[in-house]
């Protein structure tokens, strides 16, 4: 999986260390698109390690997150103009250039990875959890769906790159499903905190997290509701799979099904990821995606327009709030 260009291998590199669902996922894509792929990847990376990074604010350097993350708002600006500079940036030139990315959606994301430092991990409910992974998360989609294409006119394009948004809300949430001890250790908690309170929880039982919460009998219900919304979501999101380009289909359907395979990892460990992180063996990694090249031709047309939450986003399924 080689790209021919130092910038390219680089990105390609950071992708597999840190990616390994999709870094896998990506060996059914096409080279040029697969190259593109990791380009997002690396820029995303980039600035979320900027956040990830941080401690109190700063980075090891000294540099402020928030001053780190302005440096890397000015080099988009400046590859979106037509100036890149490094390599990672050098091949988000191209990626642009060569799939119509907009900056649009690549502002978004870096104003969703700020929100990190502005108290993303503190959000009140689920909306506002919600807008968060729209920002950090979302945007990928809609942006991989730029690059795998579409089998369609303007109208199908459009309803693919909204249920791709969905999708990318499904796998963030649950990478904060599975990341809940890590975040802890960093002094973040992701879960609403009207959930928490429903459940007769607190962000700072969490932050202390342990094992000692992780048998709490109040800590399964909490996350067995978090688990179920999850699937929700990749449920609202699927019938956007059938839209891809046939050439790139099979990647987002690894994607989603090797993501929605680690809330069945989290179930298998009675919700206790507050003392270790869920994985997927590779036996099982490597089962899904032989039935993904098996049966990629199997999603069925897709559906009519996705329900609208709000702008971009999806109502859930079963969850009345929304009706």
């Amino acid at each position: 999986m080689q790209f021919p260009t130092t910038d390219a291998q680089l990105c390609e590199r950071i992708t597999v260390r840190h990616a390994h669902t999709f870094a896998l996922a990506s060996r059914f894509l096409p080279r040029h698109k697969r190259r593109a792929a990791f380009a997002i990847y690396a820029f995303c990376r980039t600035a979320d390690d900027i956040v990830d990074d941080a401690v109190d604010g700063a980075l090891p350097n000294g540099v402020t997150a928030k001053a780190a993350l302005a440096s890397c708002r000015r080099q988009l600006d400046e590859t979106i103009a037509g100036a890149p500079d490094g390599p990672i940036f050098r091949e988000l030139a191209w990626t642009i250039e060569s799939f119509a990315i907009g900056p649009r959606v690549l502002q978004e994301l870096l104003d969703g990875v700020a929100r990190d430092l502005d108290g993303a991990t503190r959000p009140a409910s689920w909306d506002e959890l919600a807008r968060y992974c729209e920002g950090v998360a979302s945007t990928v989609g809609e942006m991989c769906a730029g690059i795998f294409g579409v089998n369609g006119d303007h109208t199908v394009e459009t309803r693919a790159r909204r249920y791709a948004r969905a999708l990318g809300l499904a796998m963030q949430v649950t990478n904060i499903l599975r990341d809940v001890g890590e975040d802890a250790g960093r002094g973040r908690c992701y879960l609403p905190a009207d959930e928490l309170a429903a459940f007769g929880l607190t962000r700072d039982e969490v932050l202390r997290g342990g094992s000692a919460l992780a048998r709490d009998e109040r800590w399964r219900p909490l996350m067995a509701l978090q688990v179920g919304r999850a699937r929700a979501l990749y449920e609202a999101a699927a019938p956007g799979l059938a839209l891809l380009a046939d050439d790139s289909r099979r990647c987002a359907i690894a994607c989603a099904t090797g993501y929605s395979a680690i809330l069945d990892a989290i179930e298998a460990q009675r919700y206790d990821t507050l003392t270790r992180r869920a994985r997927v063996p590779f036996a099982r990694r490597a089962s899904l995606l032989y039935r993904v090249w098996r049966d990629a031709d199997a999603p069925a047309v897709a559906a009519a327009e996705p329900r609208v939450l709000w702008d971009g986003s999806f109502r859930i399924p079963g969850d009345t709030r929304w009706a």
